[in-house]
């Protein structure tokens, strides 16, 4: 009866509203670590501006967590709602953390694998932010979500490889003369490709909410 109740009141459309403010902080964070690792921006302003994003990142995240305490209907599952945005606000706080190694071991300059990598991240981020709308209208969607999801789960894949691709050179480029080059270059593969991860956690998330919804 609850249930049947709660169906009929209007849903807070606020937490839409929120998510793709968000989603559009991972498209700005994304495009600044590519102008990073290509060289066509300078490492400390775009590092800058990355933390500037996660930043507005985290103030949008505290808005939803006040929202699901504060708010009787929400759209979907309080749950679905926590781990959609705790999902997307881990992967700024990835690209944070690149740039925080980057900045820790002075890196000015980047492997073509690791522009690679900023190119696909990219592509990660701007298929989230064509997705996220889409949670709208859940039901409609279903078939759209499904070709979206899969497709970041293709791109994850391929930053995998390119990751192997970049620690390979990298590791027969300095093995035998400069170990420490080789380790710094490892560390910052490791966290590009763990952005890219990020992104597929958000799209298994949304998967999950779809399925729960039809």
């Amino acid at each position: 009866m609850l249930g049947w109740f709660q169906a009929l009141l209007p849903k807070e459309e606020k937490f839409y509203v929120l998510f793709e403010q968000h989603s559009q902080t991972l498209v700005r964070g994304a495009l600044a670590l590519q102008k990073l690792l290509d060289g066509t921006g300078s490492v400390p302003t775009q590092c800058a501006e990355i933390v500037a994003e996660e930043q507005k990142a985290d103030v949008i995240t505290a808005e939803v967590m006040l929202a699901i305490r504060r708010t009787f209907i929400t759209p979907f599952d309080r749950s679905d709602i926590k781990e959609l945005i705790s999902a997307m606000d881990d992967a700024i706080d990835q690209m944070q953390k690149t740039v925080k190694a980057i900045t820790l071991f002075d890196v000015h300059s980047f492997e073509p694998n690791m522009a690679a990598l900023g190119d696909i991240i990219v592509e990660a981020a701007q298929r989230v932010a064509d997705l996220i709308p889409l949670l709208r209208a859940v039901n409609q969607n279903s078939a759209q979500v499904n070709a979206i999801t899969e497709e970041i789960k293709r791109i994850e894949e391929r930053s995998d490889e390119v990751c192997d691709q970049g620690l390979k050179a990298l590791f027969e480029a300095h093995r035998t003369s400069d170990t420490m080059t080789f380790i710094v270059g490892s560390e910052i593969y490791d966290h590009l490709e763990k952005v890219v991860d990020r992104f597929e956690d958000v799209a298994n998330t949304v998967s999950g909410i779809v399925i729960e919804h039809l």
